[in-house]
């Protein structure tokens, strides 16, 4: 007898190229309109108009209209983290594409897992912020210090706001270009968002790729003690 939830057709949805380009460009975090993700997967408009119809049956992406335009987002951080982790396992088993992006070596060192820092810098912060205790990991999950409370206030974060909301405070991704873990959660998000608002660090426009400044990466080193690379 077969029981719970079937995995067949969201895999089959997500396993389709076009949807799966649509979906990793969703990453990035701002929404979109089908004609700019019908480029991101070189397809039609009408193409990724189909595409996107299935996936909002499935629950996969959410739509919210204004004035003419109507903008997509993944639905939630739960499809953000499967598409993160179906990249690992896709890079683990060889799945590259076979021309490398001009992008690809700055994804690797930086980029945006739908609202958080990942790739060699969120897996160096992560490491930095378990080797100071500012935060601690065991079978339960990560947790804060009340020296990473007093750090992260100091760096303008309010923890206390963060730790009402239903999200969970710390969580531990795993990254798919680096094989290890990045900080997710509303601390993850309320870091990225800092590091911007501080000027250290800048979205680029259309990428999930995240640009430090010298002087921004050096104050990233300096705050939290990352390794040198």
């Amino acid at each position: 007898m077969k029981d719970g939830p079937s995995i067949a057709g969201i895999a089959a949805l997500v396993g389709e190229r076009a949807r799966a380009d649509i979906l990793t460009a969703l990453m990035a975090g701002p929404a979109l309109t089908a004609t700019e993700l019908a480029a991101e997967a070189g397809v039609t408009k009408q193409t990724a108009s189909a595409h996107l119809a299935k996936l909002l049956d499935a629950r996969l992406v959410t739509v919210e209209s204004q004035g003419r335009h109507r903008y997509f987002r993944l639905a939630d951080r739960d499809v953000a983290e499967l598409m993160e982790r179906l990249m690992g396992v896709a890079y683990r088993a060889g799945a590259v594409r076979l021309r490398a992006s001009p992008r690809e070596p700055a994804l690797r060192k930086a980029r945006v897992c739908y609202d958080h820092l990942a790739g060699e810098l969120g897996v160096r912060l992560y490491d930095a912020l378990l080797e100071t205790r500012f935060i601690s990991a065991d079978t339960t999950g990560l947790a804060l210090s009340r020296k990473g409370r007093r750090s992260f206030a100091d760096l303008g974060i309010d923890v206390d706001a963060l730790a009402r909301r239903r999200r969970p405070l710390c969580r531990a991704c795993l990254d798919w270009s680096e094989r290890r873990h990045h900080l997710a959660g509303a601390l993850g998000a309320a870091l990225l968002a800092r590091f911007v608002a501080l000027g250290w660090a800048r979205m680029a426009q259309g990428s999930r790729v995240v640009s430090f400044s010298p002087p921004g990466e050096r104050a990233l080193r300096e705050r939290f003690g990352l390794a040198a690379t």
